[in-house]
C-alpha cells in the first residue's frame, strides 16, 4: 500500500514539474534569456541549461512540423537547411523584437517556428 502511495506521489510531483516546463510561455523564456550573459561560462548556469534544453525541444517539435507537412504533402512552416548555422545573438534579438503582449500569448515552439519562416521561407508559400 505505501509502495503504492509513494508511485502515485511521484506521478503527480513529474506530471506538475512536466506541466510547469510546458507552461513556459515565450515572453518567460526571452525575459530569462536576457539575463543570461552570452559567454561560454554561462552554461553553467543552472538557468541557462533548462533554456538551452527548452529551445532545443521547441526546435525538435518544428522539426517534426516540417517533417510531417512535408510527408503529407502540405507546405511546411519553414523551409530550412539540412543544418542550421545557428547564431543564439541573432535568434534572441528576433524573439525580443516580437512585442511582449504577443510574447505572452506565445509558446517557445510559436517562436522558434516564427524565427525560422522568418529566416527560411518555403518558395511560393
Amino acid at each position: 500500500m505505501r509502495i503504492g502511495a509513494l508511485i502515485a506521489l511521484a506521478v503527480v510531483v513529474l506530471a506538475g514539474v512536466a506541466h510547469a516546463q510546458a507552461a513556459m510561455n515565450l515572453d518567460t523564456f526571452v525575459t530569462r534569456a536576457n539575463r543570461i550573459p552570452m559567454n561560454p561560462a554561462a552554461m553553467l548556469m543552472p538557468d541557462a541549461h533548462r533554456l538551452k534544453g527548452e529551445a532545443e525541444r521547441a526546435f525538435t517539435a518544428v522539426g517534426r512540423e516540417i517533417r510531417d507537412a512535408r510527408a503529407a504533402g502540405r507546405t511546411p512552416p519553414a523551409c530550412p537547411p539540412e543544418r542550421l548555422d545557428l547564431n543564439p545573438r541573432q535568434l534572441l534579438d528576433y524573439l525580443n523584437g516580437i512585442p511582449q503582449s504577443r510574447r505572452q500569448r506565445m509558446t517557445v515552439t510559436d517562436g522558434i517556428r516564427s524565427w525560422l519562416a522568418s529566416r527560411y521561407p518555403c518558395p511560393g508559400g
